[in-house]
Formats: structure tokens, C-alpha cells, sequence
């Protein structure tokens, strides 16, 4: 199929774009395969280019002969089109549909893209399995590198090379898959320095009403606990849902099976559940016409707060077992391809320092999402504004990104990169010129081929200057273990994601460029200071010197 044959209208003249906060443009619109283009020659004006990807809802308007296109993206824009003549916006609207929603994963941009800046840093090298293990190695001998899923076939959803207890072998392995929600035996999740204990994911056990039992999995997690220790089994759902799951096959361990564990329900809710309150928060945030009380009320009603509040207690649930009960946990919900992830993940934010750092976080979101089996391309198929019915997207990883801002604006200093880089990794997440996020695992972005035919996101990341752009001017590297606050005044509603479309950062990014400003300076005092010390050190040797007859 061409592209050519879906576009009907490639060009049209006297196109007027209204946008947030940006002054009015008129110009030339133009669709490719690819990208919705609007261009003036206006001096100074910023031209637009839109993929066809980011468009998650269109809706057409007429009056007279004049039509426009409201255009509704994932990244939560919303921009206007004013399109003379009806008949070019009626072809406008119905190219940009069929566009924006091709279902061909050959036809995505990031196959066509060709990146104008040097590749310094290929990012599909730079977090690999292999690399990461030989930290752990450093730190422990009691664990392994299995390729007991090389060719993906024991776990589809796992990537080729997993960490697993030493004492464990590649047939016990097989057999404990068999016994878990898609094949996801419990494999390392994280490793704490400060006193050996692990965090380890799974898929549930497929128990099932007859209390099925395997003797392989048992063996399997006992292998990670210290002798006379005990363990924690954090299931993401609740004692209602878990019990539910018996009747499909799945279920939990039981405490006679499991006898060195102790089991914790908790209550994050299911990507289903998540979608409406994300349709929900967004149509709150777009409401301006409502009074304070009624905002706030909307705001209630979307529980996206709760959801934030609940999976950031079940992550210090699990820092907690680790670092203040020295003990190791399973953390698991059904398939353990999103609740969990975002615990662990987040568990390892409060725990270790260098997950706070630019690079640290690149690996952490490598290793525990994209590695780890979350399904992308179906949770972020739809955002806010699409019109389909929801089949498996879910804001699951936004969510995450969500968790993870609160703990960066309770502890701003400890950071390395600010908020933009969160946002950055949202929008990519949703639409992208970048494979990185194409695919729903490892072993479907290895038959799509995406290290070789398209570019990673952290290969533009980790150019000096954008490292630079998203670095925190605030961080000062702090080891100690973080614990953030999830009581309801502490958790704010992220308006950089949710606000930044309806709410100008004028004047914060003024106050930004005055911080900066004042940090800078400050810098430029101390190495004031400390040079005259050392010159008044300088003197103060040489002075009885001076004195000596």
C-alpha cells in the first residue's frame, strides 16, 4: 500500500492553526505518510509537524464554506484548523483518520526515520542484560545468568537473558513456568547492596481451584531467602480479585505451600479501570467552566489521585520489607506485566540512588519495562481523547511517570534530571520518530529487527546537550534511601502533564531561569571563595619565611 492512495488532499493554502498559548498562524498545510505539516512564511513563526501517531481523536466543524478540524492529540494538545472550502477539510479530516490509526507496524515512522543529529551513543547497546549483571557479579556470587530463554520460548514476554539463584538450574526453570501466568517464573528485579536482600517479579501462580502445587517454584524463590529468614509475597490485588482468579486457573500462593512467605494483598486497580479515570482526569482538566468546588470535585471523582496514592504505598511497602526489615519479596498481580512493574520499579527509585540519575533511569525503564515485558504498543495505542472503545490500553507506565514526579517534587535535590525528562519520556511512549517503544517485548521488537533498522530513543537523550536540557540544577547526589509521603495533601495533581496545554509556564519558567540564574552564581562565589582561601593559605606559609633573618 502507498501512502499516496490515503491521501486525497496533500496540500492545502490559507490554512489558519489557533494553538495554546502561541500566537495564530496562517499558512500552507500538507499531510505526508507520516507527519501533519503546517507552514508560513511568516518571519519568526514556528512551523508545525504533527505525527500522524500523536493524533488520538479528530472532529470536523462547518460553517458556510469554512471548515475546521479540531485536532485532539496523546499528548493531551489540542489544536485548530481552519480549512477553507469544504470539500479539502471533509478530504483533510478522512486522510488524517485512516493515517492515524494504520494498524501495519512496517509502516511506523520510526522505520522511515533518519536521524539529522550524530548517533554519539548507540542506545540499543547501552543497557544490556549482560552489562548489568557484571554490577551484581561485583556485589554477589549467589546468582546467575540464565539463557534459558534465548529463543523466548519458555516465557514470550521475558527477555532472552534473565538473573536467577546460582543453586537454581535451567529445568527447574521450565518447570516453575509452567506453573506461573505466562510462563513469568520469578526472576531478579533488584538486588540491595546494603544488606544482600533481592526483589523478585513473577505472573501469578496458576494454583486454580484444586490448590495445584509445584514443587520446582517453591524451590525456586526458598533459593533467594537467607537460612531462618522469611519472605513477603506482595500481590497487587486485592484478597476479592486474587480468589476471583482461581476460578480462571491463576490464584496465589498458599501459605501451607509457601510456608517461609508471608502474603500482603494490596489494591492497585486493573488497566481497564485506569483508562476511564485517565478519560476522566483529562475532561476535568479541560473543564473550565465550572466554579473551584466543582473542579476539585471532578478531580475527586476520576480517582487518578487515589491510584497514584495506592501503587506509591505499595512501592515503600516493598522498599520497606527490603531496607527496614531485611527481608526479600516476590512482587506480583495477574499477568505481572503492569502493576508489578511499576512497584518494583518504583521500589528501586526509594531504594537506590542511581536510579535517580539520568542514566540510571534510562537503564531502570530498559530493564524494568521494556526488558520486562510491558506491553507498549497496547497499553498506548489510545490516550484521553479517542473515540474507539478502550481494548487494552491502559496509562499504566503514565501512571509510573506520575509516581515518579511526586517523589522528584518531594525530594527536588535528589535527582538528576527534572521534570522534562518525564514528560519526554511520556509523549515518546505515546508517539515517537524513535523504535524504543515499538513492540509489546523484547522478543517482538527482536523479530521486528528494531535495533538495526531504526534509532533508540536514548541515543538522543544522551547527547551532551540534552543531557544538559533535562538535568536538574537543584541535584546534589544524596545515597540514602528516600521515603516519600502518599498522604493525600503531599500528592498534587502533575500540572506539567495534565495543566501544560490549558495553563501557561510563563512564569514559572521565568522563576526556572532565575533559579538557574542564582545556583550559577552562587557556584561562581564558592569558587571565589575557595581560591582566595587557598591564596590566603598561601601567604600565611610563606609569611614566616619572610621573617627569618
Amino acid at each position: 500500500m502507498e501512502f499516496a492512495e490515503l491521501i486525497k488532499t496533500p496540500r492545502v493554502d490559507g490554512v489558519v492553526l489557533r494553538r495554546p498559548f502561541l500566537p495564530t498562524v496562517e499558512g500552507t498545510l500538507c499531510l505526508t505518510g507520516h507527519h501533519l505539516i503546517l507552514s508560513s512564511r511568516q518571519d519568526n513563526t514556528e512551523e508545525l509537524w504533527l505525527l500522524h501517531a500523536n493524533i488520538d481523536a479528530i472532529e470536523k466543524r462547518f460553517v458556510g464554506s469554512l471548515g475546521t478540524i479540531i485536532v485532539k492529540c496523546k499528548d493531551l494538545r489540542v489544536i485548530q484548523l481552519d480549512i477553507p472550502g469544504m470539500e479539502e477539510c471533509l478530504n483533510i479530516a478522512s486522510s488524517i483518520e485512516v493515517l492515524s490509526t494504520l494498524d501495519s507496524v512496517s509502516l511506523m515512522y520510526p522505520f522511515f526515520y533518519r536521524p539529522m543529529f550524530q548517533v554519539i551513543e548507540d542506545g540499543w547497546k547501552s543497557f544490556l542484560p549482560e552489562d548489568a549483571f557484571k554490577d551484581l557479579e561485583s556485589m554477589t556470587e549467589e546468582w546467575r545468568l540464565s539463557d534459558v530463554n534465548k529463543d523466548y520460548s519458555v516465557c514470550s514476554s521475558y527477555p532472552p537473558l534473565v538473573a536467577v539463584p546460582k543453586d537454581v538450574d535451567d529445568d527447574t526453570l521450565r518447570k516453575a513456568a509452567a506453573f506461573r501466568h505466562g510462563g513469568r517464573f520469578p526472576v531478579l528485579s533488584y538486588y540491595h547492596k546494603k544488606n544482600g536482600m533481592v526483589m523478585m517479579r513473577s505472573g501469578q501462580p496458576l494454583t486454580g481451584t484444586n490448590g495445584r502445587r509445584c514443587k520446582e517454584d517453591e524451590k525456586l524463590i526458598n533459593a533467594t531467602l537467607r537460612a531462618g529468614k522469611r519472605g513477603y509475597i506482595i500481590d497487587t490485588r486485592t484478597v476479592s480479585v486474587a480468589q476471583q482468579a482461581k476460578a480462571r486457573g491463576g490464584g496465589f500462593e498458599s501459605e501451607a505451600n509457601y510456608p517461609q512467605w508471608r502474603r500482603i494483598h494490596k489494591a492497585i486497580e486493573r488497566s481497564s479501570i485506569l483508562q476511564e479515570s485517565l478519560i476522566k482526569l483529562v475532561e476535568a482538566c479541560n473543564d473550565q467552566s465550572h466554579s473551584m468546588d466543582r473542579w476539585l470535585s471532578k478531580l475527586e471523582a476520576s480517582n487518578w489521585q487515589t491510584h497514584v496514592k495506592e501503587i506509591l504505598t505499595t512501592a515503600c511497602l516493598a522498599a520497606q520489607c527490603i531496607d527496614r526489615e531485611g527481608a526479600s519479596v516476590l512482587v506480583h498481580g495477574t499477568e505481572g506485566t503492569d502493576s508489578t512493574l511499576q512497584v518494583t520499579s518504583l521500589a528501586q527509585i526509594i531504594l537506590d540512588p542511581a536510579c535517580r540519575t539520568i542514566q540510571g533511569f534510562q537503564a531502570l525503564v530498559e530493564r524494568e519495562w521494556l526488558q520486562a515485558g510491558h506491553p507498549f504498543q497496547q497499553r498506548c495505542s489510545q490516550s484521553a481523547y479517542s473515540n474507539n472503545k478502550p481494548r487494552c490500553e491502559a496509562p499504566v507506565f503514565l501512571l509510573f511517570l506520575d509516581c515518579v514526579w511526586q517523589i522528584l517534587r518531594q525530594f527536588p535535590c535528589s535527582f538528576q534530571f527534572s521534570q522534562h525528562f518525564l514528560v519526554l519520556l511520556f509523549e515518546h511512549a505515546y508517539a515517537s520518530q524513535f523504535g524504543t517503544f515499538m513492540g509489546n517485548s523484547a522478543s517482538e521488537r527482536s523479530k521486528l529487527n528494531l535495533s538495526q533498522k531504526t534509532v533508540s530513543l536514548w541515543s538522543w537523550v544522551n547527547r551532551p546537550q540534552e543531557v544538559e536540557r533535562l538535568s536538574n540544577p537543584l541535584y546534589e547526589a544524596n545515597c540514602l534511601v528516600i521515603w516519600p509521603s502518599v498522604a493525600p495533601q503531599s500528592l498534587l495533581l502533575w500540572e506539567g502533564v495534565f495543566l501544560r496545554w490549558k495553563r501557561s509556564s510563563r512564569c514559572l519558567d521565568e522563576a526556572y531561569d532565575e533559579m538557574v540564574h542564582i545556583i550559577q552564581y552562587n557556584k561562581e562565589l564558592q569558587n571565589k571563595v575557595n581560591n582566595l582561601r587557598r591564596q590566603l593559605a598561601q601567604l600565611e606559609t610563606e609569611e614566616p619565611l619572610l621573617q627569618t633573618p
